[in-house]
């Protein structure tokens, strides 16, 4: 797991079929990568507004990671406090240069982590923990949306 980064963390859950505390935590440190994911693309567009939808994104991916802890804490019956290696960022490595056609791959990332998402909360049986996963997914679908609406502005 220590050398996994943003894009190998979400390849490794790709089949995973029930999220536990552990694929949970994973999750946890993906969308808190996600954050930072979104702010180096805001800084690499050369784009005043696309970056001003990216970061918006970034501050939700933020969010995404503050219910999964959530979620954890519900399933641990306690309050959890990730782990000082679970509050590493992930690396997140993106070329120099970012033009549009990045944004048709995060368009689809989004929209599948939104399938995920819901596959997960169909597997739970956790009623709120199920609900907190359905709100994650709908939120992806917006963001990719907002990539969308960088895309096409690039691209213009």
């Amino acid at each position: 797991m220590a050398d996994m980064n943003f894009f190998t963390a979400n390849a490794a859950l790709a089949g995973v079929e029930k999220l536990g505390v552990t694929e949970l935590a994973l999750m946890y440190r993906i969308e808190m990568a996600g954050e930072l994911f979104y702010n180096l693309l805001a800084e690499k567009v050369n784009n005043d507004q696309a970056a001003d939808l990216l970061r918006k994104n970034a501050v939700e991916e933020r969010g995404h990671a503050r219910r999964l802890a959530r979620m954890i804490s519900i399933l641990n019956g306690a309050e959890w406090t990730p782990s000082a290696e679970e509050q590493e960022l992930l690396e997140v490595p993106l070329p120099e240069e970012i033009d549009a056609q990045i944004f048709a791959g995060v368009v689809k990332g989004e929209l599948n982590g939104d399938a995920s998402y819901q596959r997960w909360a169909e597997a739970e049986t956790n009623e709120e923990v199920k609900r907190l996963l359905q709100l994650n997914g709908r939120e992806e679908t917006i963001h990719a949306g907002r990539a969308q609406q960088v895309f096409d502005l690039l691209s213009a």
